[in-house]
């Protein structure tokens, strides 16, 4: 045969390959299609096709796993800004008490614009430029508060039953991921104990893409002059793989961080792995407080300095989240998929993940060291909660407002400090070289309901959780002595130090 004819008869045979994997490929493509096109033509309701859509994409992903989610374009940018630790508009802390009624502000931010303005604690937003606002619901009001840095908008409350217009700036609304015990008298965080100084205290809202420099920061500026640390994790969904991984070498020596494992789980994936050198003195004593809310990146820390016996773990068992998800774009960066692609261990090579057929028996997530599970009860959780709302939000004796989350968990509240997504579904454990979106304004948060949230097996992690603990009244709502784990740690680092 000449080479000529060879050529061309190996060139057919490509194309043909070629055609058969697309028509696979496009085959699947082709009868979501078709599916979506009987809808918007025989359905008996006028149905927009991007619902249609945005529901299928969805519908992909329920039959993965719980953490696995497409993001769609109206919940992009929400994502983007949470793990970026920032968002713009004018900082305040709302909630809806009653369906179609006003949204009340639970307190404005520190050293926001809506604190400048003059927003205070139990105003009710009745109207936002001109536009009534009393009936929508948080997602809606939300939107309209959010803009570009350096522009108003003109919120008309309810103060006592009084319509007041104030005009607000928006501004860039920075997040701290990494807060102390309480705030001095010009607004900022303190990283020891009150009542005991000795003890450096670093609390950990999310592993985000500030977290680390916020982290070797408050590290350095303490300069190992401190008896004890701890480091509270509760509460603290996850968040970045690579920040997770930064924070657990700034505390040990050498030695395997965390690995990833994928479809096949007798290969490790990737492997993280300590740098000499640490930023807190090996022989100061530390502690890591968990909780049941306490996943992914969180889980990854504690299991690390768990396993290496460098801190001592307090608290509740956590998660049980050790998956890793990619985030994948789509529509031009418009959207996203994100994906679970491995699992990751600890260093002991025992696996974090907890399954849905996982048992309180069965090995997952991260348990208290022994003697030190400490479970607390509904009025101690919301006593820690108000504790920490105190610390971090500005107090006012006569107009503090309860927020109705704490006595209600059905109650929908905007807080800047969590997660716009469902969690610990939306912890991001992305790895440096895939692209990491975040979230919306916290403040402008999406209004959650029942059948949108995080599914939570009772039977596992409730039941290690609850206690007949009883608050002592006589206690200040600031006093430490509130939150019995927080407690223990004070008292074991106590007992570490040489002059005990």
């Amino acid at each position: 045969m000449p080479l000529r004819n060879y050529h061309i008869l190996m060139t057919v045979i490509l194309v043909s390959l070629l055609c058969h994997m697309a028509v696979r490929r496009t085959h699947s493509a082709m009868i979501l299609g078709d599916a979506i096109d009987k809808i918007e033509r025989f359905y008996v309701d006028p149905v927009e096709e991007r619902d249609l859509v945005e529901a299928a994409m969805s519908g992909l992903t329920k039959t993965l796993d719980e953490h696995s989610q497409f993001i769609p374009p109206k919940h992009f940018q929400q994502f983007e800004d949470f793990l970026a630790q920032e968002f713009y508009g004018v900082g305040i802390l709302v909630e809806q008490p009653e369906e179609n009624q006003p949204i009340r502000v639970i307190t404005p931010l520190v050293a926001s614009p809506a604190l400048a303005a003059g927003i205070l604690p139990g105003d009710r937003i009745i109207k936002v430029d001109g536009t009534d606002v009393s009936k929508m619901n948080l997602e809606d009001v939300s939107k309209r508060l959010r803009g570009p840095s350096g522009t108003e908008v003109s919120v008309e409350v309810l103060r006592d039953d009084a319509p007041q217009t104030i005009v607000i700036t928006r501004a860039q609304i920075p997040l701290d991921s990494v807060v102390g015990d309480y705030r001095d008298e010009n607004s900022q965080w303190v990283y020891r104990m009150r009542d005991n100084p000795r003890i450096a205290m670093i609390r950990c809202t999310s592993f985000g893409e500030k977290t680390v420099a916020e982290m070797k920061q408050v590290l350095r500026d303490l300069d190992n002059d401190m008896d004890g640390l701890i480091l509270d994790l509760r509460g603290n969904a996850g968040g970045l793989l690579n920040a997770a991984v930064d924070i657990c070498d700034m505390f040990i020596e050498s030695g395997e961080i965390v690995s990833t494992r994928g479809r096949d789980r007798s290969q490790k994936a990737s492997s993280a792995v300590a740098t000499p050198g640490t930023l807190l003195d090996p022989d100061i004593p530390m502690v890591i407080l968990i909780d049941g809310d306490s996943a992914s990146a969180s889980e990854i820390v504690s299991a690390c300095l768990q396993d290496y016996n460098r801190a001592k773990i307090i608290g509740t068992r956590s998660y049980g989240k050790g998956t890793v998800q990619n985030v994948m774009m789509m529509e031009y960066g418009r959207s996203a998929f994100k994906l679970t692609t491995a699992r990751y261990y600890r260093p002991s090579g025992v696996e974090i993940h907890r399954r849905p057929e996982a048992t309180p028996e069965d090995v997952w997530g991260v348990t208290p060291d022994e003697g030190f599970v400490i479970p607390l009860s509904r009025p101690q959780r919301r006593a820690i909660a108000n504790r920490w709302r105190r610390a971090t939000y500005p107090v006012w004796k006569d107009r503090e407002v309860t927020s109705l989350a704490d006595v209600d968990p059905m109650v929908d509240v905007i807080d800047p400090l969590e997660s716009p997504l469902d969690l610990p579904g939306t912890t991001e454990l992305t790895d440096d070289g895939d692209p990491k979106p975040s979230s919306d304004n916290p403040q402008d948060n999406t209004e959650q309901t029942d059948d949108e949230k995080e599914p939570v097996d009772e039977e596992v992690i409730v039941e290690e959780t609850e206690s007949d603990g009883e608050i002592d009244p006589d206690l200040s709502p600031d006093d430490p002595r509130l939150d019995p784990q927080l407690w223990q740690a004070v008292k074991y680092l106590q007992e570490q130090s040489p002059d005990a």
